[in-house]
């Protein structure tokens, strides 16, 4: 059984594929022995950050972007990533709906995933649900997020470069953005440039940039589109490209791969160090420890620590 699934992703069937993203968002039993055969070919993908705030035409240029690496014969997986219901946890906006129209196409495989409570923006398992369609032989992954909060920080963990969209009317809330906000972001795009402001926007990006700097130490550069006409799309496309390039040739391409890596195999070992502490009985403990609290008059240090030597002896 697990080896037609692994045969499965390595042949890019999509309901295999949709099957064990499935399974990945939630969270039930994905044998690592899948993940560790799989490895090598899930290295050779390029993965793409897209984020920004709500509007600001985020699905529109990965549309776009779509078409694009399509005419130059590229395969693309794309993992949007909703905001999850309070309810059911599930993903509510579906950008999936937006690019109906490639159901049926074998090389793009579109999927939206849920944030389930992480206010980064990426969902939870995200970036295994890469390896995935990366494993299958998709050349692009693009990581669409919410770009709520924090949400760019999570993006630029996962890919290769990040692209940062906004448009004129963030303006005067960019000016309140954290400098770090700015540092991980390698290309800004102004997209619905057609409207008021966006020269100006331009400018305090160029300014902003020139003070703040990014951390891969190259020029991030601006581009205005106004993605549902294309326009600009095709600079775009070549720019993210060309910085690829740069970002290769100067050692900042693997370095960001290391640093991926390095995060990837300490959060794995935290995970399962948690999980072998966490055992059901010690979770039942923790509860009916807490349960039985019914004063607040004593400090909540002084009861953590009495629970806590409950579990040690």
């Amino acid at each position: 059984m697990e080896k037609d699934v692994i045969q499965g992703i390595k042949a890019n069937d999509h309901r295999i594929l949709s099957r064990v993203i499935t399974n990945i968002e939630n969270d039930d039993y994905v044998h690592e022995k899948r993940f560790i055969e799989l490895y090598d070919q899930a290295q050779e993908a390029i993965r793409l950050g897209i984020t920004g705030p709500p509007g600001a035409g985020k699905s529109t240029i990965t549309n776009e972007l779509i078409k694009r690496f399509l005419k130059k014969n590229q395969t693309i997986g794309v993992i949007a990533i909703d905001p999850s219901s309070p309810f059911s946890g599930g993903a509510l906006l579906g950008d999936r709906v937006r690019m109906n129209h490639y159901t049926n196409d074998k090389s793009v495989f579109i999927r939206s995933m849920g944030t389930h409570g992480n206010l980064g923006g990426l969902a939870r398992k995200s970036q295994e649900a890469g390896d995935i369609l990366a494993a299958s032989g998709k050349d692009i992954i693009i990581f669409e997020t919410v770009g709520v909060g924090q949400g760019e920080y999570d993006i630029a963990k996962a890919a290769d470069l990040t692209i940062l969209v906004l448009v004129p009317e963030s303006g005067d809330e960019i000016q309140l953005m954290k400098a770090g906000l700015l540092e991980i972001a390698d290309i800004f795009v102004i997209n619905k440039s057609d409207r008021e402001g966006s020269d100006r926007l331009a400018d305090t990006l160029n300014s902003m940039i020139d003070t703040v700097g990014n951390k891969s130490n190259l020029d991030a550069p601006v581009y205005a589109t106004v993605a549902s006409q294309g326009k600009g799309m095709d600079k775009l496309f070549d720019g993210i490209f060309n910085h690829l390039e740069k970002l290769d040739r100067c050692g900042l391409l693997v370095k960001k791969k290391k640093e991926r890596y390095r995060n990837r195999v300490k959060k794995l070992i935290q995970d399962k160090l948690l999980g072998e502490f966490w055992t059901t009985d010690r979770i039942r403990k923790l509860e009916d420890a807490t349960k039985s609290l019914d004063k607040i008059t004593e400090s909540p240090y002084s009861i953590a620590n009495d629970i806590l030597k409950s579990f040690k002896s």
